[in-house]
C-alpha cells in the first residue's frame, strides 16, 4: 500500500463514511471539531517526517496523561479511516502508580475504548531507593522497559505523545541548563535496541489544543504520577521544565514569534557560523578548516 496519499484527502468529513469500524464520539470530534488542531497536524507529521512505513508494527505508549491518551485516539482513528498496512498496539507501562492513578488510567481506557495492555513493573520502587538522581534513573528505566515490552509484542516502533510545546521547551532547556544545542527529534533510531525506532506523531500539535479537547469532552487524566514527588509532597523536586514553560510564556508576550522561532531554529542551523558541533559522537570545530576556508576566499 502506497502511504504517500495527498494531504487534502484528510479534510473531508466524508472520510468517516469509509471507516472500517464504528467511529466513537472522540474520534469523530478529532476529525471534525479538532480537524485542523489535532487531526491534520497528526497526519502532517506522519507524512512530512515519514513516520510510518508499510508493515510497521507500532506500540503506542500510554502514560495515562492527556497527551498519550489523545495520541492513542489519533492512531485508533487512523487505523479505522486510512488503508495503512500497519499494525498498532496500545501499551501502558505501569512503573508503580498508586491505586488511585492506576484506577483512573483503567477508567479512561474503558471510557475512550482504548484496547491497551497494562504491564506491571517496579521502576518507582527501585528509583526511590536512590538518594542521588532518582528522576534520571526512573526515566532511563522507563525508556528501557518500553523498548523491551514493545519488542516482546513484536513491534518495531514506539510512538510517544510528545508535542510541539515539548519540542521547544526541550530546545531551550538544553541551551540554558546543559549548554548544548539539541532538540527533540520527530523520529530516532534506538542506539541500544536494534531494529527499534521512536516516532513522535504529535510533533506539530499544540498543548493548548490537547487541553481544549480534554475540556470539551470532560476528561480527567493523571498529572505527575511520580511516587517520589508523592512521598515528598513535591518539596524536594523542582520542575525545571515548568520554569522553562513559564519563561517561554513571558517571552511570548513581548516577542510573539518566540515559540515558532524556537521550533524552527534546529531546522535552520548554519554550521559555518557555530563554533563546533558533534556528529555521531565526534566533535568538529569551526577552526578545523579555518585557514583553508580563508584561502578559498
Amino acid at each position: 500500500m502506497n502511504l504517500d496519499f495527498k494531504l487534502d484527502t484528510i479534510y473531508y468529513d466524508l472520510i468517516l463514511m469509509k471507516a472500517k469500524e464504528p467511529i466513537d464520539i472522540y474520534e469523530r470530534s478529532i476529525t471534525t471539531d479538532y480537524r485542523s488542531e489535532l487531526w491534520s497536524k497528526f497526519i502532517k507529521a506522519i507524512l512530512e517526517y515519514k513516520l510510518l512505513k508499510d508493515g510497521d508494527k507500532i506500540a503506542v505508549c500510554i502514560s495515562g496523561g492527556k497527551d498519550s491518551m489523545v495520541l492513542a485516539k489519533l492512531f485508533m482513528t487512523l487505523t479505522k479511516v486510512m488503508d495503512y498496512n500497519i499494525e498498532v498496539k496500545y501499551l501502558v507501562m505501569n512503573p508503580g502508580y498508586n491505586e488511585k492513578n492506576l484506577n483512573l488510567i483503567k477508567e479512561n481506557l474503558k471510557k475512550l475504548n482504548i484496547p491497551a495492555e497494562i504491564h506491571q513493573t517496579d521502576i518507582f520502587e527501585i528509583a526511590n531507593m536512590q538518594t542521588k538522581s532518582p528522576c534520571f534513573l526512573c526515566a532511563k528505566m522507563r525508556r528501557g522497559a518500553l523498548y523491551n515490552i514493545a519488542k516482546s509484542m513484536g513491534c518495531n516502533k514506539i510512538a510517544l505523545g510528545h508535542h510541539y510545546d515539548d519540542v521547544i521547551e526541550t530546545t531551550l532547556m538544553n541551551i540554558l541548563s546543559a549548554g548544548s544545542f539539541q532538540t527533540m527529534l520527530p523520529k530516532l533510531h534506538s542506539t541500544h535496541y536494534e531494529g527499534m525506532e521512536v516516532i513522535r506523531p504529535m510533533y506539530y500539535i499544540r498543548e493548548y489544543d490537547i487541553i481544549s479537547f480534554r475540556r470539551k469532552h470532560g476528561l480527567e487524566f493523571i498529572q505527575c504520577a511520580c511516587k517520589f514527588t508523592d512521598d515528598h509532597h513535591n518539596d524536594l523536586v523542582q520542575s525545571r521544565r515548568a520554569e522553562i514553560k513559564e519563561l517561554i510564556k513571558k517571552l511570548s508576550k513581548s516577542m510573539p514569534q518566540v515559540e515558532e522561532n524556537l521550533f524552527r531554529a534546529p531546522d535552520n542551523v548554519t554550521l559555518d557560523m557555530v563554533l563546533g558541533y558533534k556528529y555521531k559522537g565526534e566533535y568538529h570545530s569551526y577552526y578545523d578548516n579555518y585557514d583553508e576556508d580563508d584561502k578559498e576566499k
